[in-house]
């Protein structure tokens, strides 16, 4: 296959700022503004502690969100196609140097430290990882058989997963699975490849999982012992989701009101302004507030698929429905968590989580999808 023609840089056009996707920009910000909020009623003491200042550098973090967006409409797409296997080896060499001079943190070693500032690489792999799938399922015109799924998870989902699996970051290497299934499924399997598939996964479930737990670290055994039954060691493993259903119930219908919840300002509930910002939003909105919410996301989602269907080349539509995949997983895992219907993988909440590099790369993630659509009227060559 040829590589995609390079186009010259484009200049400034009017077209631009009309055909500019507003409304998504909108709900993106109104989300994180939520979030904000809910980070600051999350951390804040009463208890006569030190307030913490979580909110300040979250908004902070979002006005240079806002710009990378900007930074990354401005760059037309079809130059990130020229690029996008170039950008996926970047993601590894981040991903390898995470394992080499990566700082600890939660168990974990997924941070890469910049003097103040400290990032993980893993979030902008996953933008690299959808581009590069894009660009290769752009160029397959036909339902993919048992060699082609083979063929392409070993040239773009082994390695990273490998990656992540030694960091450790679970959560993050079952969101890499998660798109790139997504994405396949997107392209068109054979039916009798996809029977197949599902069987041989389905007989291999037992040796799989006991290899899978015997590899697990204490911590992450602790948090699906604490899914399967939480009620087993409610002041131990299983307190966090208990804390998380109680503050969410406690919400009722209309919630407690703004700054009015105790779960998290009085320290109830772990990591309530990261993983578990929803439990301490539904708690002050209650199950109306939560609904509008999802309703908020929801609307991200449909315009995301909006664009793909808009898209004027099958890269731009496969970059689109592998972020609209990237969102739904993180979304559903998420609240699922919060709820007690999934595992505790250290899975954010878009737009909403406590997380500087997350935020960036949400709106990074967002940014294209503005850039598909506002380029749809442009001839391709």
């Amino acid at each position: 296959m040829a590589d995609p023609v390079l186009l010259p840089l484009p200049r400034f056009n009017r077209r631009f700022i009309v055909t500019f996707d507003w409304v998504l920009l909108g709900l993106v910000v109104l989300v994180a503004g939520l979030g904000i909020l809910t980070i600051y009623s999350a951390t804040r003491s009463l208890s006569g502690d030190i307030q913490l200042t979580y909110h300040i550098r979250q908004a902070g973090w979002l006005g240079f969100s806002v710009a990378a967006l900007l930074v990354t409409v401005a760059v037309d797409y079809r130059w990130l196609q020229r690029f996008a296997y170039a950008l996926y080896g970047l993601g590894l060499i981040l991903l390898l140097a995470v394992l080499i001079k990566g700082r600890m943190g939660m168990g974990a070693q997924r941070w890469l430290s910049l003097g103040v500032v400290a990032f993980q690489p893993s979030e902008m792999a996953k933008i690299f990882f959808i581009l590069a799938l894009s660009r290769y399922f752009a160029e397959v015109k036909r339902p993919f058989g048992m060699r082609d799924i083979i063929r392409v998870s070993a040239l773009f989902l082994l390695s990273p997963l490998a990656l992540l699996v030694l960091q450790p970051d679970l959560g993050t290497g079952l969101i890499f699975c998660f798109i790139y299934a997504g994405m396949v499924l997107i392209v068109g399997v054979r039916r009798k490849v996809l029977i197949a598939l599902i069987l041989s996964v389905a007989l291999a479930v037992p040796f799989l999982g006991s290899v899978f737990w015997s590899g697990l670290k204490p911590y992450q055994r602790n948090r699906i012992l604490a899914f399967v039954q939480p009620q087993a060691d409610p002041s131990g493993i299983g307190y966090q989701i208990n804390q998380s259903k109680i503050t969410i119930g406690s919400g009722a219908l209309l919630g407690k009101g703004y700054l009015k919840g105790t779960q998290g300002a009085l320290r109830f509930l772990p990591e309530k302004h990261t993983d578990f910002i929803f439990s301490i939003f539904a708690e002050e909105w209650g199950f109306v507030g939560s609904i509008a919410l999802l309703m908020l996301f929801l609307l991200v989602l449909l315009r995301g698929l909006e664009t793909a269907q808009m898209a004027k080349d099958r890269f731009g539509y496969f970059v689109a429905m592998g972020v609209v995949t990237m969102f739904t997983l993180y979304i559903c895992i998420n609240i699922a968590m919060t709820l007690g219907l999934a595992p505790v993988v250290g899975v954010p909440l878009p737009f909403m989580s406590y997380g500087g590099t997350a935020l960036v790369t949400n709106f990074i993630a967002v940014g294209l999808l503005i850039n598909v659509r506002m380029r749809r009227f442009q001839l391709f060559y």
